[in-house]
Formats: structure tokens, sequence, C-alpha cells
């Protein structure tokens, strides 16, 4: 412990050696001027000025302002990477939260239009069952997310209805019977009369 404090003075006192030793008024470019500081960060940073892009070193800045600014600069860079970071990790995170699609059938008989039930919308209707005793398919005149119309009552149709799982509705397939049409009454036989008479 005593040694993890001596070395951290002696670091200390090197920093503050090295800081006194640069003259207050030496720019940026004098010092940069010097091989072994070329590589160092000051040295290498451009700012802009007036539009244009200027190496830090070809201005006439003193090098104690242009510490600060490089400084200020890896701040926000820092900053930036942090930001960048969150932005990616919401942006995974909203991917993973992409809701899922629940859908049901229902199975509609005997009658001219389909629906869906409150939160679903409608994605497709299909004629499923027909005679053609009754005329053969019916034509669909409309469909939209809330119903789909055939032009006239259908023996069967389906309709599938999809929504987002998170809206907590819960899919469960049906049937459901609409109105069958009115059987006409049998007609009575016509009794021939016969055009002779006894």
């Amino acid at each position: 412990m005593a040694k993890s404090g001596l070395f951290a003075a002696v670091a200390l006192a090197a920093a503050t050696a090295a800081c006194q030793g640069i003259p207050k008024e030496q720019t940026v470019a004098q010092y940069c001027a010097v091989p072994d500081h070329q590589d160092e960060g000051v040295c290498k940073l451009k700012v802009e000025i007036d539009g244009q892009s200027v190496a830090l070193a070809d201005t006439d800045m003193r090098l104690s302002e242009a510490r600060n600014v490089a400084d200020g600069a890896a701040t926000a860079a820092a900053e930036a990477k942090e930001l960048a970071a969150a932005a990616m990790a919401r942006a995974e995170e909203a991917a993973n939260k992409t809701d899922e699609v629940v859908c049901e059938t229902r199975t509609i008989q005997n009658s001219a239009i389909g629906t869906c039930r409150p939160g679903f919308t409608l994605t497709s209707c299909t004629q499923t069952r027909y005679t053609y005793r009754a005329g053969g398919m019916s034509i669909m005149r409309e469909i939209n997310d809330q119903q789909c119309r055939f032009n006239s009552k259908v023996l069967e149709m389906q309709v599938r209805c999809c929504a987002a799982a998170s809206s907590g509705v819960t899919p469960e397939d049906t049937l459901i019977k609409g109105t069958p049409d009115p059987v006409p009454a049998p007609e009575e036989p016509v009794k021939e009369e016969s055009p002779l008479r006894y």
C-alpha cells in the first residue's frame, strides 16, 4: 500500500515538473517541431477555423490553450462514443421487441359478410363451400381491414384475422352460423280438372 502511494506521488511530481518545463508562451507549432512530440494528440489534432480544417500545429495558438482544446475534443469524442453505444443498444432492444402477430380463422356460414372480432384486422377472406345448385361460387364485392362482402349469401367462408400480440387479444378459431335462406314451402300439387264432366 505504501509503495503504490509512493509511485503515485512520484508520478504526480514528474507530471508537475513536465508541465513546468513547458514555456507558457510556447506555441503549438514550436512544441510540435520537436521530433519527440510529433506523435502526441495535440500535434495531430485538426480544428475548424472559418469553415476550413486546419492542423492545430499550423496555428499560432499557445500550447496551454491547445491542450485545453485537445482535452475538450477527447471528452466530446468519448461522450459521442457513449451516446452512439446507447443509441445502438436502444436500436437492438427495439429490434428484439418486434411485435409478434397472432392470427385466428373465423368460419362463417350462410352469410354474405365476413368480419373480425374487435382488436383484429381482416387479412384474407375465402369462400370455402358452395353448391352448384345455389349458383356456384359467389363474387367478392369488397374487402378491407374490417370486412369482406360477397355479392350474395355464401354457404361458408373463412375469414383470417390477425393482431399484434402486444394488443392482449387471444386468438380463437370459431364457427359462426349465419341465418340460412328461408326454405319456401312446398307447392301443393295443382289438381287438373278434366274437361269431361260426369
